[in-house]
């Protein structure tokens, strides 16, 4: 990797994710032309197809060696991710909060060397929250981040994790799933073996104790896998569960999250260390103690259930 400038491309990736924001801000969500892909609620946007565009032609023009993987230019059983430098893009991680107004929608901006999540830069234009890692030297969350350097209310850039920083303290261990606030999500496909499992292990996971479930503080859903990955790497939610994504929903978060002490093992039982397509993932907040219990202990609420993408 000596020959790859990863700050470099962290800046360029930075400049992109500020341009993509300003793109998004500027459409009206009411007024967007949409169409689908597998069903009703796996929504593309003229603004998604926009948006991907100036990200790809100006990485293109900046790094030609380079290979691209973007959700909108994807071809099923054609494109892959290789051991090459390769970036991998969600131009609106969030399609469906972003056509509703509701606002946790993000550009997510990943690098992979080798197949391992090298730079990841998630920026959410609504909120003005930026999300930033390079692998081997930490992440970072910065509020207000497209503001002048030096403007009134632009926020410092915090490490990852939050958790206890203000108080001088680490992270707190991980002690189970019955403390634990979960992140998950339905996903586009609603039937089949893949959705059967995912009802199933979410309502062991809310069950009480009594009724034979884990009783988690609870579940949250915020409708993009960058965003969720990024909640884990801050410290904001334990871990987060997810079947049916592709590697531009996970490559950014990815890079972030192992740079704030967590990591991604997968989401059926039995694998530690899946590959960045593999579509089935779990991923957990950086702790002292504890990640791979939690992890060992979701496994056995997901069971003999697993799920299986096509890719």
């Amino acid at each position: 990797m000596a020959e790859v400038n990863l700050q470099e491309i962290h800046d360029t990736l930075l400049s992109i994710a500020f341009e993509a924001g300003r793109m998004i801000l500027g459409a009206n969500p009411n007024d967007v032309s949409t169409g689908t892909k597998l069903n009703s609620v796996d929504i593309v946007t003229e603004t998604d197809q926009a948006v991907e565009r100036m990200i790809s032609t100006r990485l293109k023009t900046t790094y030609p060696t380079f290979a691209f993987v973007g959700e909108e230019t994807y071809v099923a059983g054609e494109t892959r991710v290789t051991d090459a430098p390769t970036f991998i893009v969600d131009p609106i991680d969030g399609t469906t909060n972003f056509i509703h107004g509701f606002p946790n929608a993000c550009v997510s901006l990943g690098f992979a060397v080798g197949r391992v999540p090298s730079v990841g830069v998630v920026y959410n234009p609504f909120q003005d929250l930026l999300f930033t890692g390079i692998r081997g030297h930490g992440s970072f969350v910065q509020r207000n981040a497209s503001l002048a350097e030096g403007a009134a209310g632009r926020g410092p850039k915090q490490r990852l994790p939050l958790a206890g920083r203000g108080s001088g303290a680490a992270a707190p261990p991980l002690t189970g799933l019955g403390a634990a606030l979960v992140a998950v999500e339905w996903g586009s496909s609603r039937d089949g073996p893949n959705f059967e499992v995912k009802a199933r292990t979410f309502e062991r996971l809310a069950a009480s104790r009594e009724a034979g479930g884990s009783m988690v503080h609870s579940l949250r859903s915020l409708g993009s896998a960058a965003l969720n990955l990024c909640a884990c790497a801050a410290g904001q939610v334990d871990a987060y569960w997810e079947g049916g994504c592709y590697a531009w929903d996970v490559c950014a978060g990815w890079c972030i999250l192992a740079e704030a002490g967590g990591f991604v093992a997968s989401g059926n039982p039995g694998e530690w260390e899946p590959a960045i397509d593999s579509r089935v993932y779990l991923a957990v907040r950086g702790a002292p103690s504890g990640q791979r219990e939690l992890v060992e202990e979701f496994w056995a609420v997901i069971g003999d259930g697993r799920m299986d993408y096509q890719h």
